[in-house]
């Protein structure tokens, strides 16, 4: 395939037939080179489809789950982000477990500057959870940047919901 660089040829998710987990799956998320490591910018995913089940009850849980990061190296393939995100499906965890291991796992694939990732929960049984954590690379700017969003993160949702 022309134009296509040797990382990118490794991909399988991309242009295969879709295999859907069926449980949490953190071995479908692939990445592929950064081609402009050397600038800051963000990459933000909005999966409104999130699904997930209550590890008690067993009753499912919906969200929107924010993904945002200033990439590093690497940055994540979509259709593999998009197979990670639907193996929650049956997975049973927590609001708050679900938005720090999606966190834990990019931040294991790819060693971004910066991520936040903000869950955005249906109510359910009269109240909403809106979990969000984040995480800035130690000893760096970032670092701070994470300090920063975390103490003001309320802020955002109104960029985010007035779309």
């Amino acid at each position: 395939m022309a134009g296509r660089n040797e990382a990118e040829l490794q991909l399988q998710q991309l242009g295969a037939k879709t295999e859907y987990p069926a449980d949490y799956a953190p071995h479908v998320l692939e990445s592929f080179d950064n081609k402009h490591p050397n600038r800051d910018y963000f990459v933000k995913f909005n999966c409104p489809e999130f699904t997930s089940l209550c590890p008690m009850t067993g009753q499912p849980d919906f969200a929107t789950m924010y993904i945002s990061y200033i990439p590093g190296q690497k940055c994540v393939e979509s259709k593999s982000l998009k197979l990670y995100m639907f193996s929650f499906r049956n997975h049973g965890d927590f609001h708050e477990d679900c938005v720090n291991i999606i966190m834990n796992d990019l931040i294991a694939l790819l060693d971004p500057k910066y991520i936040e990732v903000w869950g955005k929960f249906t109510p359910r049984g009269g109240i909403s959870i809106d979990p969000y954590c984040n995480y800035g690379r130690p000893g760096t700017k970032y670092e701070e940047m994470a300090s920063y969003r975390l103490m003001n993160h309320d802020m955002y949702p109104e960029k985010i919901d007035n779309r």
